[in-house]
């Protein structure tokens, strides 16, 4: 990398270290305050429960609508202004969100930060892409993403812990402390990945072909819609997880390791790719993981129909849909960049526009058709799973677990 203001560059444990780290921002954001979301409503006036869900769903789509300005900047300044300039606005939203008054300034704030956390998905995956192409990719985003989840694992429990000690608006304020240590991280030991001779002219002619590349590109644009797919899946989980471990299950006091357990098995799912990728390909282990999804679903679905159901099966069911998903994320977005890694940052954009507002748009549909059972999630990972595989065939062909021979720009 170019020196800059860091003196020496990450050795690859602290930048997979950073990477997560950067990831842990968003993560952060959605997951920490699930505990308080009872407390924000009642403080609030949130009378129906299912709106409490657009706590969540609002910060999600600020995030998947940032993601589209902040490639073409990086690509342009490159990676470490655009990432220090977001992270301090991350900061100012968390604060703006821990005095907020009404639940209308409430979504404004969480829409802010939505907005800045926007960059630490693009840049993540832009500066890994900086360095590493295909399976090396995949294989590194997967290490990061191990440590990612251990803030699913965390996080509520961190939040009960937070409001043992006070408000609801604590929360924030520890999700602001955390942006500024990142910010700080940041400034003091991230080089800049990109080269000022490889950066692109700041021009609607640049962007739009950046644009056209990575959007006609089957490979770019396959792997980011069904990317955004299973990423639904865990947004529809996480939405409707208090409401179906306390409301359902009457598991109130147990929330918070319940919701851990499933998210460990994504962690799991991730470790596992980390140490298979380079040797089984992306594309076997991730089109197996969604036709074990469909299976599941399927399965669960006969359980819950024939009333056999209770917290222990959808406990099973869940974990394991989880570890199937997790298996698909990395891999479908580095299947997604391999063709378009000359154009990093604007791609990577595009793709996380893609892939986070497509998720909203399916978690949401099926969060907010939870009726106080469990089939709308098994259903609607029935669904995901069905049209997960059909856009997978269109990429492919109709071939499935084969390695596809295409020109993949080198990492830089």
């Amino acid at each position: 990398m170019p020196s800059n203001s860091a003196k020496s560059p990450m050795h690859r444990h602290e930048f997979v270290a950073f990477v997560a780290a950067l990831m842990a921002v968003n993560a952060l954001g959605v997951d920490l305050m699930l505990p308080a979301l009872a407390d924000i409503g009642q403080q609030l006036g949130i009378a129906t429960a299912n709106h409490r869900q657009w706590i969540i769903t609002v910060y999600m789509l600020g995030f998947g609508a940032g993601q589209l300005v902040y490639g073409p900047l990086a690509d342009r300044y490159g990676r470490r202004p655009v990432l220090l300039a977001t992270l301090a606005g991350f900061v100012g939203a968390s604060i703006f969100a821990a005095s907020s008054q009404t639940f209308a300034a409430l979504l404004g704030a969480r829409l802010l930060q939505g907005l800045m956390s926007a960059s630490t998905r693009v840049l993540a995956v832009a500066v890994v892409r900086d360095q590493f192409a295909g399976r090396q990719m995949a294989r590194t985003l997967s290490v990061a993403q191990m440590i990612f989840f251990l803030v699913p694992i965390l996080a509520p429990t961190l939040g009960q812990g937070l409001l043992a000690f006070g408000p609801w608006r604590f929360i924030f304020y520890a999700l602001a402390g955390f942006a500024a240590f990142v910010l700080a991280w940041s400034a003091v030991r991230l080089r800049e990945s990109l080269p000022a001779e490889r950066r692109s002219p700041l021009s609607l002619a640049n962007i739009g072909a950046a644009y056209r590349l990575t959007l006609t590109n089957r490979f770019s644009l396959g792997y980011a819609v069904a990317a955004s797919m299973t990423f639904g899946g865990i947004i529809a989980f996480v939405s409707s997880a208090q409401q179906i471990f306390v409301e359902e299950f009457g598991m109130g006091e147990r929330f918070t390791l319940l919701f851990a357990a499933c998210a460990f098995s994504m962690g799991c799912a991730s470790f596992a790719n980390s140490r298979l990728v380079e040797r089984l390909g992306t594309r076997l282990i991730s089109q197996a993981a969604v036709l074990g999804l469909i299976a599941l679903s399927l399965l669960h679905l006969l359980v819950i129909a024939s009333g056999l159901e209770s917290l222990w099966t959808y406990m099973v069911f869940q974990a394991l849909s989880m570890t199937c998903i997790g298996l698909c994320g990395s891999n479908f977005g580095a299947m997604a960049m391999e063709p378009v890694g000359h154009i990093a940052g604007t791609a990577s954009s595009i793709q996380g526009f893609i892939t986070s507002v497509g998720a909203v748009i399916v978690g949401s549909l099926i969060g907010q058709s939870y009726d106080g059972t469990t089939t709308p999630l098994a259903l609607g990972y029935l669904g995901i799973g069905v049209a997960v595989l059909a856009v997978v065939l269109w990429v492919e062909g109709g071939r499935l677990f084969q390695a596809r021979h295409q020109r993949v720009e080198p990492a830089r």
